[in-house]
């Protein structure tokens, strides 16, 4: 019957240890010992053998398996009569998982230390680990670099599973060649360090997380008391614990201010800081939004860096020297040119049930004076009843019904329909609007061809924009400055200067025009750093912070969601 491969850290003690070491450090034959271990305890075929409920299973046991094999079972992390020193090298990084806003306890850290410390403690007397618990210790640290590592890469959860509407090209790698490359070329330190997220909006938010864990350290921040609204030249006994909360997360320098009661404007003005670092509205005014923001506790904002930074492991290595980001979260819109945002614009976002989804594909196209195919969730839920309700609502709207003949689109009269007896399911065809200001798409839309239907376009109701929680739409993004981001992509291609896209936008029929592909990247992410190095938070408006939370803590949850994907734009 083959051994069972309990980790045995827990049931070890220093006696046991002691009675099995041989009677020299890793002698030759000790060595092929330990091999024969291994092989045994990859070897074996019971499901309990691969996984363990206590410290988490094998990354992917074949994977370890085959690292083993081509090398006839022989261990790993053994160099002649000593461990490689990558085994210290990999516990440090393990130490330090917690600054990639990980946690250590994940990849076996406290059961690697102290059969660590049984090993240099038998060695200062010549002995060794028995060779059961040698090749316990190799398949140990294979396993946690591999586990470690792929959460490097790919994040710790499928985003598929913690989001129904969450598409993401992860990046990919042979963990087990890189691991065979590191211990023959001693560079363990290199190659972790390269599978880490290569961008620098990762690397600032993991400087963030540490400074938020020193913040917590020192005993976090303040609670401001509930109260009447803080305004300019109020006077309030609770300043001075809002200073004290303000300037620790650097929105308030505390020698710029003196130690009365009174709202001053250097009060006033760090304040609106704190507020557009959290996406409240700009006035100054402490009023309970505020004040909520305010006393988020520092381990929740903590949290939520950790979260966010487990996104950034989601994307791809590269995301072009030219690409367009849009963060839902923040209802805004970058378009980035060598690592430089050159353009940014505010942004409206589908509404809580009709959420916009995440995911990246490629801009080829834009689409001067657009028709608008109504969806069928928007047909069923919102314009077939104002049909059934008001015969003229077509002609009103500037609505035509297409249906297919012989192979082309042929427009059908809508008062030979008995509306009394349609059903979304069953509609006469497609319920198409056409070009001009009635249009839900505007004058122009951006097209990146997605399995959502979902691009960017103009909107007929600009002052949308003029709100702070911009979620509105049907899962499409209305842009607030179309026309400046036209300008911007067509800028280098043949024939499309200026007057040409004036005279585009005011035709009345489509007009599509092709650009060179542009990446364009929707993200969700309510914490980052901007470009002048502060920490943005923003409130989580589709409750996936709260999903991924869910599907970090629970393995093999999936969410569950009604979410309507066949979107075409509004």
């Amino acid at each position: 019957m083959l051994r069972k491969l309990y980790l045995l850290v827990p049931l070890l003690s220093i006696a046991a240890v002691l009675l099995a070491g041989g009677p020299s450090l890793y002698a030759s034959e000790s060595r092929d010992l330990v091999a024969a271990e291994i092989s045994a305890l990859l070897g074996q075929t019971e499901p309990e053998a691969q996984f363990y409920p206590e410290l988490g299973p094998l990354v992917d046991v074949r994977k370890i398996s085959g690292l083993y094999a081509e090398r006839r079972y022989r261990p790993l992390w053994l160099v002649g009569s000593r461990l490689h020193p990558a085994a210290g090298q990999l516990v440090e990084h393990l130490r330090n998982a917690p600054g990639q806003g990980l946690c250590s306890s994940a990849y076996l850290l406290n059961e690697l230390e102290t059969l660590l410390q049984l090993h240099d403690s038998l060695g200062t007397f010549d002995r060794a680990l028995a060779p059961f618990s040698l090749a316990t210790l190799d398949i140990l640290l294979s396993q946690s670099f591999l586990k470690y590592a792929t959460h490097l890469v790919e994040g710790q959860v499928d985003p598929a599973l913690a989001h129904v509407d969450w598409r993401a090209r992860r990046r990919k790698a042979d963990l087990a060649k890189l691991l065979d490359y590191a211990l023959t070329n001693d560079r363990l330190d290199q190659v972790l360090a390269g599978l880490m997220p290569p961008h620098v909006g990762y690397a600032a938010l993991t400087a963030a997380l540490q400074n938020y864990r020193t913040l917590a350290a020192l005993g976090g921040w303040p609670v401001v008391p509930a109260g009447d609204a803080m305004r300019l030249g109020d006077r309030d006994s609770r300043l001075p614990l809002l200073r004290k909360r303000l300037a620790l997360t650097g929105d308030l320098d505390l020698e710029t201010v003196g130690a009365g009661e009174v709202y001053g404007s250097a009060e006033q003005v760090a304040v609106r800081d704190f507020q557009a670092r959290h996406g409240l509205i700009e006035d100054g005014v402490v009023g309970p939004r505020t004040l909520a923001a305010l006393n988020v506790p520092v381990a929740q904002r903590i949290r939520q860096i950790e979260l966010n930074l487990e996104r950034w492991r989601w994307l791809p290595k590269e995301l072009g020297e030219r690409h367009i980001r849009i963060n839902i979260a923040d209802f805004s819109l970058q378009l980035v040119e060598d690592g430089r945002p050159v353009l940014s614009m505010p942004v409206v976002v589908g509404t809580a049930y009709r959420k916009t989804p995440v995911f990246s594909a490629r801009m080829t196209y834009l689409e001067f004076a657009p028709t608008w195919i109504v969806p069928p969730t928007i047909l069923r839920e919102d314009k077939l009843p104002a049909i059934k309700a008001n015969p003229g609502y077509l002609d009103e709207h500037h609505f035509r019904i297409l249906q297919r003949q012989d192979g082309e689109w042929v427009e059908i009269e809508a008062d030979r329909i008995a509306w009394e007896e349609i059903e979304a399911e069953k509609f006469p065809g497609l319920l198409r609007q056409d070009p001009g200001p009635w249009n839900p798409l505007g004058r122009v839309k951006f097209m990146f061809p997605n399995s959502f239907n979902v691009y960017l376009h103009d909107t007929n109701q600009p002052q949308l924009f003029l709100s702070n929680r911009r979620s509105y739409s049907s899962g499409c993004i209305r842009i607030e400055r179309p026309v400046e981001l036209a300008n911007y992509l067509l800028a280098d291609v043949p024939d499309w200067d200026s007057r040409r896209i004036d005279a585009a936008l005011r035709h009345p029929e489509p007009i599509r025009a092709k650009i060179p592909p542009v990446p364009v990247h929707i993200q969700y992410w309510t914490v980052w750093v901007d470009e002048k190095k502060r920490v943005q938070f923003r409130p989580d408006i589709y409750h996936r912070d709260l999903d991924l939370e869910v599907a970090l803590s629970e393995p093999g949850y999936q969410v569950e969601m009604n979410l309507e994907i066949n979107r075409s734009g509004g």
